[in-house]
């Protein structure tokens, strides 16, 4: 039971760090726009950024967006 919940977790964590998928990534950069990762990569030191809530997920239901779940998007 341990196991599936950590599991859960550590997969939901990695999801959480592609930042909506390699496709979101390349319409960003088509673009000519970095991910929000990116810039802030950019902008922080090495070691210094702790990202809080990395999992969170918007909480709203007009226009079917509760079919919408990106993490990191609350």
């Amino acid at each position: 039971m341990h196991s599936d919940k950590l599991n859960e977790y550590l997969n939901n964590k990695k999801t959480s760090l592609q930042g909506g998928g390699q496709d979101r990534i390349k319409a960003q950069h088509e673009k000519g726009k970095l991910t929000a990762r990116e810039r802030i990569d950019l902008l922080c030191d090495d070691g210094t950024f702790v990202e809080l809530d990395a999992m969170t997920t918007h909480h709203y239901f007009d226009y079917d967006m509760q079919k919408k779940k990106f993490f990191t998007d609350g």
